[in-house]
């Protein structure tokens, strides 16, 4: 038998595979070895296990923020406020202010791109009742996308609240619509710039944290929309996420060293209240890829390298080993499945002394 001149090359299989190697935790002493090992048992032994066998890979990523978007200007004049980078703002929020007067944040999918008045019909009409209706000044306004009166008077009355004049109709200069809160990743003006309409006032993300992936294209693979993943965070805690979008196109990498093509890959959290960590800070993502159920598994350094080149495990039972052959199948934290006549869960094989 051949162990140890044939690890190596077994090591490179499975970590191709995405499988670790630290299985010497169950291995013990060789029965029978009490400081000097008889002739031809193993220097310790490990149990055949039964059971379900996973790969995973462990990829690299950077812990973000969701959702990264340009937010511009309604109107013409000087900023005279922005919101900090890294503030977050909510419903009804001040986002910036051009000659005094505030651009506040109200939800929604359509952009704010025309002013809204009584007879104007569409989604926007509709984003701005749900919100008026969400802060307390519409409570008696429809589901539906017509500007009425009791809208006009719903937007008089938040017009009031914030001291502005009472209009009933309402504009870019006054709100802006996204998708939910925002953060203020970064200000691409400063106080006392002049603003036009369209011009970069600063760039956002939503608020909830993610974990960003460029994977290669193999790798990727693993990745599956929807998929459950385990994420270590820059102070070392793992918590638990799900990979909600993958890039359909692969793209060169941003490294100039490394051209391979990679597809960007979104991993959101199960509870992203508790994530914390510096932005753009590393994370580690766990990627779970096959599942075999119910298999015989062995840790990789119970395989031996038999003389007509096939692959085998010693077993040992009642003081004595015998060599068995195998055939490998699916490698995966630091195991491999095997299967072979006779073998079966709780018989012990040899393995490397720990």
């Amino acid at each position: 038998m051949r162990r140890r001149t044939m690890i190596a090359t077994v090591v490179a299989v499975a970590a191709a595979a995405g499988g670790g190697f630290a299985v010497t935790g169950l291995a013990q002493p060789a029965p029978g070895d009490s400081g000097r090992r008889q002739p031809g048992l193993p220097p310790a032994t490990a149990p055949i296990q039964q059971g379900d066998l996973v790969s995973s890979t462990s990829v690299d990523g950077t812990l973000g923020y969701s959702g990264e978007s340009k937010l511009n200007a309604g109107a013409a004049g000087t900023l005279t406020w922005l919101a900090r980078s890294g503030a977050t703002i909510g419903r009804d929020g001040r986002l910036y202010a051009v000659d005094g007067k505030d651009v506040r944040l109200m939800y929604g999918a359509e952009p704010m791109y025309r002013v809204l008045q009584s007879g104007d019909k569409g989604g926007d009409v509709r984003q701005l009742k749900a919100n008026l209706r969400a802060l307390g000044f519409g409570s008696g306004l429809g589901d539906d996308d017509a500007f009425t009166p009791g809208t006009a008077d719903a937007v008089e009355r938040w017009q009031t609240a914030h001291g502005l004049a009472r209009t009933g109709q309402v504009g870019p200069e006054q709100i802006a619509f996204a998708a939910g809160p925002v953060r203020v990743q970064s200000a691409d003006a400063a106080v006392g710039d002049r603003a036009a309409p369209g011009q970069t006032v600063m760039t956002t993300t939503g608020s909830d944290r993610v974990v960003q992936l460029q994977l290669k294209v193999p790798v990727a693979a693993l990745a599956k929309q929807g998929g459950t993943v385990r994420v270590e965070l820059p102070d070392g805690t793992v918590t638990s996420g799900t990979v909600s979008s993958i890039g359909s196109t692969a793209q060169a990498g941003d490294d100039p060293n490394d051209k391979t093509p990679r597809i960007g890959v979104t991993v959101t959290f199960d509870d992203p209240g508790k994530v914390k960590g510096i932005d753009k800070s590393p994370a580690t993502v766990q990627l779970t890829g096959e599942t075999r159920k119910n298999v015989l598994s062995v840790p990789v350094g119970a395989l031996l390298a038999l003389a007509d080149g096939s692959f085998g495990v010693q077993v040992v039972a009642d003081g004595k080993a015998r060599e068995v052959a195998v055939r490998l199948g699916m490698f995966a934290q630091g195991r491999v499945e095997i299967s072979g006549a006779g073998l079966r869960s709780g018989l012990r094989v040899g393995v490397p002394s720990t």
